[in-house]
């Protein structure tokens, strides 16, 4: 879990994180430590554009940037494309995400009582674990490709296609709302938490795992290492969702932050792994891969990692617990 900065010695810019052209800053979440023990900044700003940078505190607290990443607003139509492209093969493919969700869906109650609702719901599995639970349950995601899985396997629930910053039913109409790695894709993490907050009824809880900054790190320092372009998969900081959390208005009752560790024979079938559950790139599409750039990334992933046959690959989540008061 990420250590936190006491407010009063939390570090100060030593200079605003530079905008990108044309875009107005909306929300700072904040400098905290990674797990590596470095200092990073988060700057969100209009349309979905995200800065974060990566730098040192001097000993009168001030944070100087040495590396910025910019990740250009997500495109959540081809989101919607790349996980109906994956659809059919998901549930065979996603072992990783099957193990965090549930997790998730063991820290709700056993029993649960009245409307819940599944934000993201893939192919329905989990949906499906909801009305099991007792719930009359609902879930809602962008890919029709998922959605139609989902009504082939599932009769029970009710499927709707829906973006979870513009969730498609009426306020106050869930008891529990539910969601396991999918949000981490949306453009807008403050209007997600207004939504849920919206949607939820009073006294209902929502329980969300949702991936964070630092996942997929291997992979990006084996990039960095090899000199290859970075993949736009940046992801908002636990910190980050905890601040619109709190603008909305939902009661944090509780946060767990996990790395969850999955493992690959060789490097294409980590790259394969991570494609093939939709995984990809958020924003602007980089150039694929030449069989040199493999090769040299597969030397710097085996060289950074140092853990025999297998590599590694971190999923960090934060399983968020809220309450709407």
């Amino acid at each position: 879990m990420m250590p936190a900065i006491p407010a009063e010695k939390s570090p100060v810019l030593a200079e605003p994180l530079k905008a990108p052209e044309g875009k107005a800053l909306s929300t700072t979440a904040g400098i905290h430590l990674n797990n590596e023990g470095a200092f990073v900044a988060d700057m969100s700003f209009d349309a979905g554009v995200a800065v974060q940078a990566e730098g040192s505190v001097n000993a009168k607290g001030t944070f100087k940037a040495e590396e910025t990443i910019t990740t250009p607003a997500i495109n959540e139509q081809d989101i919607a494309y790349r996980f109906s492209k994956a659809a059919v093969k998901y549930n065979s493919i996603a072992s990783i995400q099957r193990v965090i969700a549930e997790q998730a869906l063991a820290n709700l109650p056993k029993a649960l009582q009245g409307e819940a609702l599944d934000i993201g719901c893939g192919t329905g599995i989990h949906t499906q674990a909801l009305v099991k639970k007792g719930a009359t349950a609902t879930g809602v995601d962008i890919a029709k490709g998922m959605l139609a899985q989902a009504r082939k396997m599932y009769s029970d629930p009710i499927f709707v296609q829906g973006s979870a910053v513009d969730l498609p039913f009426v306020d106050s109409a869930f008891s529990t709302v539910f969601s396991s790695m999918a949000l981490q894709w949306v453009s807008d993490t403050h209007l997600v938490a207004n939504e849920i907050a919206r949607v939820l009824k009073r006294g209902g809880v929502a329980e969300l795992a949702i991936m964070v900054a630092g996942s997929f790190n291997e992979l990006r320092t084996a990039r960095k290492v090899a000199q290859l372009p970075q993949a736009d998969t940046f992801m908002p900081t636990t910190s980050h969702w905890l601040n619109g959390f709190k603008q909305s208005g939902l009661n944090l009752q509780r946060v767990i932050t996990k790395d969850y560790i999955d493992s690959h024979s060789d490097i294409m079938a980590l790259l394969h792994s991570v494609k093939g559950v939709g995984a990809g790139e958020t924003g602007q599409k980089q150039p694929p891969l030449t069989r040199r750039d493999i090769k040299k990334l597969a030397m710097a992933y085996s060289n950074i990692t140092g853990v025999g046959s297998k590599l590694p690959l971190t999923y960090r989540v934060s399983h968020f617990r809220l309450e709407k008061r």
